[in-house]
Parts: structure tokens; sequence; C-alpha cells
């Protein structure tokens, strides 16, 4: 699948350009040509703050309305209606990405289906051909030596074994000679039905590679709706993240009959922010600290030969390896790609086989992209729960699903390197435990990532 979606000429603004565009941050060149930017900041048009940051009330505002009966219930009015359409936006949202991810991963589900439909019935094909073709040439014998015995022009063993330009044609040669066929009529019939019902394969193995591609264009347009989705939850739930608990600081500092000041709300509020950013500080740090400390252990069994000393053999994990990929986390492969039981949990269901690895990494565990790339893909997914696909050209890209709450490290859009922690490793959707299920697509379809990586130099 490419980067773009087939009708997006890469230049228009994403909607995490329009949500740096509000915040303040900086903006690719794809979305400033989007919005028309270039030529509004060398004219001096470009407004430094969006419309929508005056709706917000400041302390200052917060400060004046609590001197004024009127002002203040006015304000308390104010405050309240945002703080509702904040959490119903961030709401709505979400519930719109979930039911796109879950629509998502029914058109991926179905392509595969298809492409493995397609690929048996060109198989079944190809079996009857073989099989045909066998029994011409069976027939075309045995036809060279009866007419040779009989006195015919030797000749005729080359025009049934080499002349005929395929078991169509020596068929149609054969089935003119009576004689032949009285003694064959057997080999004859069975070469025919093999015949027939290798075109009547190919000819269904056809309509499957239609629907096949039909259902690759619905799956790659659902996973661009998803992550528009995915991406507009972000921005909204970013909005909420940023000013709902001033909000609800201000709303309460209206309300308080105290002699608390507005200041002293205000100062509260900055310190939940703080003690937030270091709370999120100290989990990755206990995470990486983890997983240092699973590698160790990992590296000393590796050295005493002791059991369970796989998931890793000698790929250090996190490392580039020559060929530009790296083991993508920590943990002992718990589960293969290939057929398995329906798992069930967190409200979502897995039925349709297990098509990626799972490593047990550990809660919090931080997962590396597996090579270089774009983040095509950093959202909710329904039954993979937080998801994050990294897109590494010529028809390859990377999965890496059940990411914990929060635990994104990158968002769509961004350039990775192998090796960079994209992620941390949760118990979101269908997952009965922390746990990395890691994907390698080819062409749009999942194929198994263990003899993948093994080419490459990468052992799980």
């Amino acid at each position: 699948m490419n980067a773009f979606p087939p009708d997006d000429c890469a230049c228009a603004p994403t909607p995490l350009d329009l949500h740096a565009l509000q915040r303040g941050r900086e903006l690719t060149r794809r979305g400033a040509i989007g919005l028309g930017l270039v030529g509004l900041v060398s004219a001096g048009l470009l407004v430094a703050a969006p419309a929508s940051a005056a709706a917000y009330p400041s302390w200052e505002d917060v400060e004046r309305a609590k001197r004024n009966e009127e002002s203040k219930a006015s304000e308390v009015s104010r405050i309240e209606g945002l703080i509702s359409a904040l959490m119903a936006d961030v709401a709505d949202k979400q519930a719109e990405a979930e039911r796109l991810a879950v629509e998502y991963v029914v058109a991926q589900e179905a392509l595969e289906e298809a492409v493995d439909r397609a690929v048996t019935l060109q198989q079944q094909a190809d079996a009857e051909s073989a099989s045909a073709a066998k029994s011409a040439d069976k027939l075309g014998r045995l036809a060279a030596q009866q007419y040779r015995a009989g006195g015919d022009d030797t000749s005729l063993e080359l025009f049934f074994s080499t002349s005929a330009a395929g078991a169509d044609d020596l068929l149609a040669r054969l089935g003119t000679m009576d004689r032949l066929l009285d003694a064959n009529r057997d080999v004859y019939a069975a070469a025919i039905s093999a015949r027939d019902n290798a075109q009547n394969l190919s000819n269904q193995a056809e309509v499957a590679r239609a629907e096949r591609d039909r259902l690759q264009r619905e799956a790659e347009a659902m996973m661009w709706k998803a992550r528009d989705a995915a991406q507009a939850a972000e921005i909204a739930l970013d909005a909420q993240n940023e000013n709902l608990d001033v909000l609800q600081g201000q709303l309460a500092a209206l309300r308080d009959t105290t002699s608390r000041t507005v200041l002293d709300y205000r100062a509260g509020v900055e310190a939940r922010r703080q003690e937030r950013e270091a709370r999120l500080k100290r989990e990755r740090e206990e995470a990486a600290r983890r997983a240092r400390e699973e590698e160790e252990r990992r590296r000393k069994a590796a050295e005493e030969g002791a059991p369970g000393a796989g998931g890793g053999g000698n790929t250090p994990v996190g490392d580039v390896q020559p060929s530009g990929w790296v083991r993508p986390t920590y943990g002992a492969v718990s589960s293969a790609f290939g057929a398995r039981s329906t798992i069930c949990a967190n409200g979502y269901c897995i039925s349709s086989g297990h098509r990626g690895t799972d490593m047990y990494a550990g809660c919090g565990a931080p997962i590396f992209a597996a090579a270089a790339g774009r983040v095509v893909f950093a959202g909710f997914s329904g039954a993979w729960g937080n998801f994050i696909k990294v897109d590494h050209g010529d028809g390859i890209m990377s999965g890496y699903a059940h990411i914990k709450p929060g635990g994104y490290n990158v968002r769509y859009g961004e350039r990775v390197q192998a090796g960079q922690t994209i992620a941390y490793a949760g118990n979101t959707g269908a997952s009965t435990g922390c746990h990395v299920h890691f994907e390698i697509y080819r062409n749009g379809t999942r194929i198994d990532p263990a003899p993948f990586l093994r080419a490459r130099g990468v052992y799980l």
C-alpha cells in the first residue's frame, strides 16, 4: 500500500497539521502548502492564534468575574458548557474512531481470506493442469507404441510426443484415434476431466483475484478512514487534556466562597500538570529499567544455554542489523503466526487465525520500530487495541498491536528510524495479558514475521 491514499496528492494538510497550527507547533511543508501558509506568511497575513483560543477563559477572566455575582454566574455557565462540549466531543470522536477501526479490521481480514482463496484456487488449477498433461503424455506414448507396432510410420511417435502444442492440442489429436481410445478409455476420460477442471478452476481463480484486488482497495480505503478518525479523536483528547483540568479549576474557583484565591486554584492546576508529567516520566523510566533487566536475563540465559533463552538468539533487541532491521521488543515468542483458537478479551474477539507473532514483553516494555519508515497509522483499532503501522516502502509494512493506553511515542506522519522507541507494550484490544503482537505486511497482506526477519538477520 502507498503512504498516501490514491486521491491524496500529498499536499493537503493532515488533521495533525491542522492541530499543529492550532497549538502553535511546527507544520510540515505538506501542511503549509495545503493551508496556503507560504503565501500568507510572506504577505504578513497569518494570524498567530486560532479564533477558538478566545473561547477559553483566562485566569484573569475568572478573577474579574469572581468580583461580580452576575458576571460570575455567566462565567460559571460558560465554563460548564465548555467542559460538557469537550467531553462530548471526545466521546463522539472516540466512538466514531472505534467504529471505523472495527470496520478496518474486518476489511483487512476479508482481504486476506480472498488472497488465500485466490492462491488455493490457482494451486488447484495448476495441479489439475499437471494431471491433464501427465495423462496426455502417457496417451501420446501409448499411441506412438501402438501405431509403430501396427506397422505405421514411426514418425507418428514424434507427432504424438513432441509436435503437439500442449495437453489440449495432444488430447484433441488423440480424440480422433478410435483404436487408442478403445484400449485407454479411462485414461483419456481422466485426462479430459482434469483439463476441464483446470480451466474451470483457473476461471474461478481469476474471479477470486479480481475480488482480492477489490477488497485490497477497500481495506486500504478503510485504513485511511480509520486513521483520520483516530487522528480526530486524538486531537479532541489533546484538547480535553490541555483544557479540562484548567476549566475545572476555574469553575471550582468561581464557586468557592471561602478565602481561597484564584491564584491558589491556578497553582493547584499547575502542580497537577507537573505531577502528571513526572508520573509519565517515572513510568517510562521504569519500563526502560525492566526492559534492560529482561535483556540482561536473556543474555545470561543464552550464554548458559538455559531453556527459554530464545526470543532473540544472537540478535540483541533494538540493535540494527546490516539489513536495517531490528527485533521489535523484548520477551520470548508466546504465540507464533498461524492457526489459533478464538480469543476474546476486553469486549473484542479474534477468530480468523493469528496473522502475527506475539512476544511477551511485559507491561510498559518499549516497542522499537523494526526498520526505518513512516507512521501511516497510530490509533485504536478494535481487536488490535492501540495500534501503530509503519510503511517501510516497496510494499512492506510492520504493525504493532495492544499498545498500552497513552503508550504512543510517535504520531501519524512521523518518520522513524530502525530501533527507535515508538510505543510501550500493553493489554488493549483482544488481549489477555501485556504483550506485543507484531505483524509484517507484504502488498497489504500479513505474512509470517519470523522467516521474513530471519532472512534479514533478525531472530525472534
